[in-house]
């Protein structure tokens, strides 16, 4: 079902409704059987859609990553500490989203806590990529570009640390936008890293992408990082075209280890901005090569934090035991192997006589790349780049190599450290395998990227 502008009548209203039903009796037929992607840990119900008269959504099904908090459907953060865990509340994005008219599909797979780039790391099993059942689909909202990928949904959202919508929707051929940091409310979304962390969108189109951020968008007084900006039209901004943009091209984004096939795509859509009004000019981000370090020193130190409530005695499950000692012990042994490495590495940066020399130097290094994209954006409107490396690469090829786990994000962990928005749009296939590009913008600057990856897209449209 597209998204509408229109108001429905009340007839409309039931086809919405039978529509949805018939929608969702689809998806779980297709999840529950042998070809199942495990896209979704919880589909909701027929009887739990209440579909509004009016909005851009009205009718409009949405998959929701399960970090994100639902009443009537479990919230699990694909985690065995959170089984079965129902919120008594709900995310502010979920409310705008039934404002807006939008029905709730369901609740899909991802890294457990987020922390992972292939959905491998979710205590409920591995999300295949639809595109080739035998490949991640990235992470770690791959459950929600999975969702997109195969048609059960036109729109989901995920959440974004480190490139967790970004990189998933490359791998298999959606778009996905991270916002500036504060530009949606965190207000229900779990938390991995309280300052990295943004609910992004992820559509079929660029211009489905950017109306679900609309709708999600805006000040929140219930979340202390959500910033008091207006909200611009991103739908109207697909269609503004790049004439006297000027585009930059990172030179620390573009290394000689680059795959030629990988390089050949990117080069080719740079040409395309070109042919359609943009100056592109080269520039330079020096502090890229320490992002990936600093990431993970910054990232783990919050996690180590964020997690210690999951401690059995309020938040998720208790294992009983003779000792307080050893319930927390036992409980804490629920988490998986990934999360568990990141809490022992997040205690280790914040300890005592290491603090300065790991999280301080992180801090420091954080602002550094920070100012590197404000030099940068005075001279150039919106920075082109990879998104990853390379295409999705094969179901347990890096579960055992965490170092080239890690390495998936290269490109994408910077806009996190800095706050700054980033796109991630198609821009054709090697062997195959779907690549994207990513636009990264200035503070506050989606409307750029947005129509910057809205060009691209009618570029490629033209062809077909």
């Amino acid at each position: 079902m597209s998204i509408r502008d229109e108001v429905l009548s009340s007839s409309e209203i039931l086809d919405v409704r039978g529509s949805a039903v018939r929608s969702l009796d689809h998806i779980k037929e297709l999840e529950g059987g042998q070809e199942s992607l495990n896209a979704f840990l919880a589909i909701a119900d027929p009887e739990d859609l209440e579909p509004y008269d009016r909005g851009p959504l009205a009718g409009v099904m949405v998959a929701l990553k399960d970090n994100i908090c639902t009443k009537g459907l479990p919230t699990t953060c694909g985690s065995s500490m959170l089984k079965g865990y129902r919120s008594p509340y709900e995310a502010t994005v979920v409310k705008k989203l039934r404002r807006a008219g939008g029905l709730i599909a369901g609740k899909t797979n991802l890294d457990e806590f987020g922390m992972g780039s292939s959905t491998e790391n979710s205590a409920f099993g591995p999300t295949l990529n639809p595109v080739d059942r035998s490949l991640v689909p990235g992470g770690s909202s791959g459950g929600s570009a999975a969702a997109v990928a195969a048609g059960y949904v036109r729109i989901a959202l995920g959440s974004d640390t480190g490139g967790s919508v970004r990189q998933p929707a490359a791998f298999c051929g959606v778009v996905g936008i991270k916002p500036t940091y504060g530009r949606v409310s965190r207000y229900g979304l779990i938390a991995f890293a309280s300052s990295l962390d943004q609910i992004g969108t992820i559509g079929a189109t660029v211009l489905e992408a950017s109306l679900l951020l609309e709708i999600v968008s805006g000040h929140d007084a219930r979340d202390s990082t959500s910033a008091q900006k207006p909200v611009p039209s991103y739908k109207d901004a697909v269609v503004e075209g790049v004439e006297g943009m000027v585009i930059g091209i990172p030179t620390e984004y573009f290394p000689e280890q680059l795959d030629p096939s990988v390089r050949a795509l990117l080069d080719e859509a740079c040409e395309r901005l070109i042919d359609a009004g943009a100056e592109v000019r080269p520039v330079s981000l020096p502090h890229t090569e320490f992002a990936i370090p600093c990431y993970y020193v910054l990232a783990t130190a919050e996690a180590s934090s964020n997690l210690a409530r999951y401690d059995g005695v309020r938040f998720g499950v208790r294992v009983p035991a003779e000792g307080l000692e050893r319930m927390y012990e036992g409980t804490r042994g629920n988490f998986g192997s990934e999360v568990k490495r990141r809490i022992m590495l997040g205690t280790y940066v914040l300890s005592s006589g290491y603090y300065d020399a790991y999280y301080g130097t992180a801090q420091r290094t954080r602002a550094s790349i920070a100012h590197d994209f404000k030099t940068a954006f005075s001279e150039v409107d919106v920075l082109f780049t990879p998104t990853s490396p390379t295409p999705a690469f094969p179901l347990g090829e890096r579960v055992l190599d965490p170092v080239a786990m890690y390495l998936s994000d290269v490109f994408t962990v910077t806009a996190n450290l800095a706050g700054i928005p980033g796109l991630s749009v198609p821009i054709g296939t090697v062997g195959g395998l779907p690549l994207g590009a990513q636009l990264l913008g200035p503070w506050w600057g989606e409307n750029r990227i947005i129509a910057a990856a809205g060009a691209l897209e009618a570029s490629y449209q033209e062809d077909t």
